[in-house]
């Protein structure tokens, strides 16, 4: 039987418990008609590039199938009629990748980083605006006021 990736985003208001009954529901679907679910990813709620159905955020769920076409157009289907799911794409592959995919292990590189301590702050630079007293750097010390404008200084 051929091998599909299918990817759905659920809407960012439900749970992840919600979110895993949509894809047990799949699971079904395919396993009624011969199929089998041979990887299950949850990817986390994350930002959409763009607003779907007025959601900024969804709910991201990859499965790896082995199933025949028939039971993967009803899979699809199932997923179109769920209200929940935002969007699906499903892709024929190769072969299944039993590793994490790259959405896991990059989560997992960047939670290992440290990213509290990113080096010193450079003087005089990103701060509130206010001026510190005592500051002797040559753009904060008073002008006397004919440097500053000719025209407003001097005698007449």
């Amino acid at each position: 039987m051929p091998l599909y990736e299918c990817v759905f985003i659920a809407r960012n208001d439900v749970t992840q418990q919600q979110v895993d009954a949509i894809a047990d529901q799949i699971t079904t679907v395919l396993t009624e008609q011969g199929g089998e679910v041979k990887k299950r990813e949850y990817w986390g709620l994350r930002g959409l590039a763009y607003k779907i159905k007025k959601n900024r955020k969804g709910h991201y769920m990859l499965l790896g199938i082995d199933a025949s076409p028939a039971a993967m157009q009803e899979a699809e289907r199932q997923l179109g009629l769920n209200e929940d799911v935002l969007r699906e794409m499903t892709l024929r592959i190769e072969a299944i990748d039993e590793a994490p995919s790259a959405i896991l292990t990059r989560r997992g590189e960047e939670r290992e980083r440290d990213r509290g301590f990113r080096g010193p702050r450079p003087p005089g630079r990103f701060t509130s605006g206010r001026r510190e007293r005592g500051d002797e750097r040559e753009e904060f010390r008073a002008r006397p006021r004919d440097e500053v404008d000719p025209s407003i200084g001097g005698e007449e």
